[in-house]
């Protein structure tokens, strides 16, 4: 994977993260709390998505020891 392919990969993860937390959000909100396994799910993926994004990041931009 070419470094070009590897930023829109993170920008689409990025993208996908802020929207599973704006479903979550709606459903925690909705009346009666909503479906608290479906929020599980749904925290359960963006945690994978979080690590994936910062995988990518790490690559991206190693750590430079100054």
């Amino acid at each position: 994977m070419t470094e070009e392919e590897m930023r829109k990969r993170l920008e689409i993860l990025k993208v996908e993260h802020r929207d599973l937390d704006a479903a979550i959000d709606a459903l925690m909100n909705a009346g009666g709390g909503g479906d608290m396994l479906q929020i599980a799910r749904l925290k359960k993926r963006k945690l994978r998505l979080k690590d994936q994004i910062a995988q990518i990041e790490d690559y991206l931009i190693p750590d430079i020891i100054a």
